[in-house]
Formats: structure tokens, C-alpha cells, sequence
């Protein structure tokens, strides 16, 4: 998409119904690998579009949105956790409000060493997602990520994180490549949650 289609599809997405509508699996925008952001949007249109993002991801309620979620092809998430418990066993802590932009992430040890795919530890818990409403399912993801990209503002980051957060991150990254959690959970554990 050239960078005037792209501001042309941002300004019709957030001219649009808000908070921004949620597309579900089914959707081909959601299997496609998203376009890498090369600061084709002015600092007032991106700033415009995390914002309307975070108040779609508040309002679903979720931890996570990718811009292929709202329909846009684009290497674009926001995250976000308030949870923060210690005797939690998904290691839940909490997660300011980070954008990420073109992302990508390598596992890691308990220290933040690099290890080979196959040699990294997983684990396993229920995921959900709101592109598949009402239902979730066991999905095994690595424990610790390394998550290398840009923020909003074009500033590159590299930051190491654990449990519950380095689950955020791998959900959301894997929709920028066209992914969805239920290409990696073991199907026989999806169970239907009754909410949508």
C-alpha cells in the first residue's frame, strides 16, 4: 500500500464507528502478513490512531490489539496490562501501555540469553482472542521473548519479557505475520467461554 493509500485508510478507519470495530477470524486482512510502518503517517494521524486503538482494545475488554484486528494491514500493535500478581501461575505482572511498531521476537532464557528455538522453555495456559470471540483454548508459547522493533514515534527498542507479558507480545506480533492463536493451540482444549 503506498503511503497515500495508507493515510487514506487510516483517515476513513478513524472517521468510522469508535470505538473501532473488531474484525473476526474469517477475515482476510487477518491472514495476511501486515506492512512494515515506515513513517508513512504524520505524528498527528499515528498519535490519533494509537488512541483510538487503545480505547478499542479497552472497550472489548483486552490486553492486546493488532491493527490487522481493526482491518488495517499494518506492522502496528498496542498492548497493555494492569494485572500484577505474584501468586498468579501465568506470571502476570503488569504491562504499561507500550506501542509497537514492526516487531519482531527471539526467544529467551530466565535471563535474557538468547537460546535456540528447540532448547527454550514453554508453557502453557488458555488464550482467548477478539478475533475469535467466544472461545479459547490451551496454546504452548515460549516462557521469556526478546521483542525487538520501533515505538510510535520511529524510537527503536529492545526489551526482554516473561510469562504473561511475553505471551502478550508473541499473540500480537503473530497477527502482524497473519497469524492466529488457534494456528498454534492444541484444538482439543478449545472450549467455548460464552462471551461475545
Amino acid at each position: 500500500m503506498s503511503s497515500k493509500d495508507l493515510r487514506k485508510a487510516v483517515g476513513k478507519l478513524l472517521r468510522g464507528p469508535q470505538p473501532l470495530p473488531i474484525v473476526q477470524a474469517g477475515h482476510p486482512v487477518l491472514r495476511e502478513v501486515a506492512q512494515p510502518y515506515d513513517g508513512e503517517l504524520s505524528p498527528e494521524l499515528m498519535a490519533d490512531l494509537v488512541e483510538a486503538m487503545k480505547v478499542a482494545m479497552h472497550a472489548a475488554p483486552g490486553v492486546g490489539l493488532a491493527a490487522p484486528q481493526v482491518g488495517l494491514g499494518l506492522a502496528l500493535a498496542v498492548v497493555e496490562d494492569s494485572g500484577d500478581d505474584d501468586d498468579d501461575p501465568r506470571e502476570r505482572s503488569e504491562l504499561p501501555f507500550r506501542v509497537i511498531v514492526n516487531p519482531s521476537y527471539s526467544p529467551v532464557d530466565a535471563s535474557g540469553a538468547e537460546v535456540p528455538v528447540e532448547e527454550a522453555e514453554r508453557v502453557v495456559f488458555e488464550e482467548g482472542c477478539l478475533s475469535v470471540v467466544g472461545y479459547e483454548a490451551e496454546v504452548a508459547r515460549l516462557r521469556s521473548v526478546r521483542v525487538v522493533g520501533q515505538d510510535e514515534t520511529g524510537k527503536p527498542f529492545d526489551d526482554v519479557f516473561h510469562g504473561w507479558a511475553a505471551r502478550i507480545m508473541q499473540h500480537e506480533i503473530d497477527h502482524l505475520g497473519g497469524g492466529l492463536y488457534i494456528d498454534k493451540a492444541d484444538l482439543s482444549s478449545l472450549s467455548w467461554t460464552g462471551r461475545v
